[in-house]
């Protein structure tokens, strides 16, 4: 067994810190190609949706004493859907955080045809996307149009026009922006300098202004529509609350189904196993207490094979033992019990942990990640004819989604696993799915076989140190 541990060295910033410090503003004009697309085309996008929904609703609600009016509303209803989808997409081209879309399909309102056409009627979200089409998108989309050309067209004419403006004849012209403002700073004091020299120069500065401040600016603009578009086109937090307590309640009913199968099987080996062994102990002590005086001999044979029973029903529950947390897995954590338990293999393991030693796992998830393991080493071993096992061990911060620990075992066996009722993969599955987490499997004929086991945790907040006096 070879293993290799990766842990942050101390006062080393990891990736994410060291963009985050290297972010400043020249990073904003990465984004800008991608901000300015987005506002260049939000007025005619905007307008052509004003005019197609407008039109369509006005339609069917003039229409709707008559039964096509009704289909006319509706189907103004989903058009404003797909423009504010359209929305949520350009927002997620041009650089901001994804927005969560509202819970279309619902089954409750989906079950038949008239259920499904008066639908959008009784769900506010379509309603919210269409005042979002007709009224509040083309409002902004106007203003922050006119101010991204303005802006664009001040930087670039600005910093541009000494190259071209002197190919424009001037004559008679006797209005030069740079002498009224000079002569309003100066209060009419100013230099006599001649306006062809200073109205390049007062241009240039004022477009280089306009260009240092265009990513500032075109970054603003998108976050209004980013915000406008939160509010009105996401989902509910009163959804995600419920999504997420439907969720917790399959969580917890996996988890109670896991646990009970795992109970089961143990009560199984149990009886299968040590069990069978003591019931044949007890009975040989019995023939041995009958022997013991008038054949020592025979007594002192089944003496002999009792010990060897003894011996073999101790290593069994030793074995059973292993489905539950060890003590050097609450002694020493998680990566030495994992080596430990890759050591007892009898096919090679090769591991590499990752496992930072300043975000503390807790102890459930340390429990479950090494029964996980244990089980996908022991299926390993029975099943796939392996001749080595690779064993990775890592935890990751997303963000937005939290912390994740990835537990991936490979081996080089002959492949073919995959989730089946009543099987070892299938009782994991749902260990895992009762943490909120996934099981992948990838294990085509022939091998290699991949599982990686993905499960959330909240790190443990660090323990205050002492303090001296």
């Amino acid at each position: 067994m070879s293993t290799e541990i990766i842990t942050p060295a101390a006062g080393e910033t990891s990736p994410t810190d060291a963009a985050a410090k290297r972010a400043g503003y020249w990073s904003l004009w990465a984004t800008v190609p991608r901000e300015f697309a987005f506002l260049i085309l939000t007025m005619p996008i905007a307008i052509t949706g004003l005019v197609l929904l407008s039109t369509t609703f006005f339609t069917g609600l003039g229409l709707i004493v008559l039964v096509f009016g009704v289909f006319i509303l509706v189907a103004s209803l989903f058009m404003a859907r797909g423009f504010g989808t359209l929305e949520l997409t350009r927002l997620r081209w041009a650089g901001r955080g994804s927005i969560a879309q509202p819970p279309w399909g619902r089954t409750d309102l989906d079950r038949g045809f008239w259920r499904s056409v008066f639908a959008p009627f009784v769900e506010g979200h379509y309603w919210l996307y269409l005042l979002h089409g007709i009224v509040i998108n083309p409002i902004i989309s106007v203003i922050t149009w006119s101010i991204t050309v303005a802006w664009t067209s001040v930087a670039l004419g600005g910093t541009t026009g000494w190259i071209w403006q002197r190919y424009i004849p001037d004559e008679g012209r006797d209005f030069w922006l740079s002498e009224v403002v000079l002569d309003f700073l100066l209060l009419g004091n100013g230099p006599a300098i001649d306006p062809r020299v200073s109205e390049p120069i007062f241009e240039f500065v004022i477009g280089a202004i306009f260009l240092a401040t265009l990513p500032f600016v075109f970054r603003g603009l998108t976050l209004l529509h980013d915000v406008v578009a939160r509010g009105l086109l996401g989902a509910w937090r009163s959804e995600a609350l419920e999504r997420e307590v439907a969720q917790l309640s399959a969580s917890r009913g996996a988890a109670v189904q896991a646990e009970d199968a795992s109970l089961r099987r143990l009560e199984r080996d149990i009886h299968d196993g040590p069990q069978q062994r003591l019931v044949r102990l007890q009975m040989d002590l019995a023939a041995i207490e009958r022997k013991l005086e008038g054949d020592p001999d025979s007594a002192r044979e089944l003496l002999g094979e009792a010990r060897t029973q003894a011996r073999e029903t101790l290593d069994e529950l030793r074995a059973l033992s292993r489905g539950f947390a060890p003590p050097i897995l609450e002694d020493r954590g998680l990566a030495v019990a994992l080596q430990s338990l890759a050591a007892r293999s009898p096919v090679p393991v090769t591991m590499e942990i990752a496992l930072p030693t300043d975000s503390a796992l807790p102890a459930p998830i340390e429990r479950n990640v090494y029964f996980i393991a244990a089980e996908l080493l022991t299926n390993t071993v029975k099943h796939a004819e392996a001749s080595g096992i690779r064993l990775a061990v890592s935890t990751r911060d997303t963000g937005a989604t939290g912390h994740w620990i990835d537990l991936w075992v490979t081996d080089n066996g002959r492949g073919g696993a995959a989730l089946a009722s009543g099987h070892g993969l299938a009782g994991l599955d749902e260990r895992v799915q009762g943490l909120r987490g996934m099981l992948v499997i990838d294990s085509p004929a022939g091998g290699p076989t991949t599982i990686g086991a993905h499960i959330p945790y909240v790190p443990l907040a660090p323990s205050p140190s002492p303090i001296g006096h």
